[in-house]
């Protein structure tokens, strides 16, 4: 039996999650190829570099946004953070349309497109565990909410390429360890909020988690969300030979390795 296992010892973003996938030896021509059905290639760059964080040398992803107007809000939007996931509503007012999607614009891109079924649902699957956590946390119907994270087309390339990647590994299990959340608070679209942020609590309720090995975000809603989605045990015991590691490059500096690792192995 064929097991992905995500070793969460520093949290999971999106970008860190297709960082280590591809470090993994997911096919990356394929990735693109399969990203670009989705007809958004103007609208952002995939950049894919080697990094190294502590000494561990892996795969890093930046999902670059093209006509964004970062520098006229007077600050820059942090897409290092470790994840394009919080914005500040100056910001919001400088970027071009394409960052005001709603859940049924999302629907609408991914379902309209020529990616296969299995990625059409894995991909729509991510999305509605972000959208409903969302609109619990904001007391609103599903429809009404307007997501300054889900629309991001960051968050649309991190999503789909996790499901294109899934897909290609075909797994018999998916696994995970105790996901790592982080600590202190972060700047989002509403103002100053505690870390882990409450849609990250939302989407990962009933798994389990751990808090306060660095005062900083390391898990995104994004990165809850993809392990919410497709991971069937939660276990900080493995109990597999380990065939692959592949590790994503977050971008922090911390004090711990700001680092994604992921297994490939076979069990009996």
């Amino acid at each position: 039996m064929k097991i992905l296992y995500y070793d969460c010892f520093a949290g999971i973003s999106g970008d860190m999650n297709l960082a280590a996938l591809l470090d993994l030896g997911v096919d990356e021509a394929y990735v693109r190829q399969e990203l670009s059905k989705l007809n958004l290639d103007d609208e952002y760059d995939l950049k894919i570099m080697r990094a190294n964080k502590k000494g561990i040398s892996g795969t890093r992803v930046d999902v670059e946004l093209k006509h964004v107007h970062k520098h006229e809000a007077g600050h820059q939007h942090d897409h290092t953070s470790p994840h394009g996931s919080h914005e500040t509503e100056t910001e919001h007012t400088h970027t071009h349309h394409h960052e005001h999607r709603n859940l049924q614009d999302i629907e609408s891109i991914i379902s309209s497109s020529s990616l296969s079924d299995m990625v059409k649902k894995i991909s729509l699957d991510i999305f509605m565990k972000v959208a409903e956590a969302e609109a619990k946390v904001h007391g609103k119907p599903l429809n009404e909410v307007h997501f300054h994270e889900v629309g991001a087309v960051d968050s649309i390339v991190d999503i789909v390429a996790a499901a294109v990647c899934l897909d290609y590994l075909k797994v018999d299990k998916i696994m995970a360890s105790t996901i790592q959340l982080g600590g202190g608070f972060v700047k989002c679209a509403h103002g100053i909020i505690p870390v882990p942020a409450p849609a990250t609590t939302q989407i990962l309720l009933g798994i389990p988690v751990k808090t306060g090995i660095v005062p900083f975000e390391t898990t995104t809603p994004t990165g809850a969300a993809i392990l919410a989605a497709n991971v069937e045990a939660f276990t900080d015991t493995m109990n597999f030979s380990i065939e692959k590691i592949g590790y994503g490059i977050g971008h922090r500096e911390l004090e711990i390795p700001n680092v994604l690792r992921v297994y490939l192995g076979e069990a009996k």
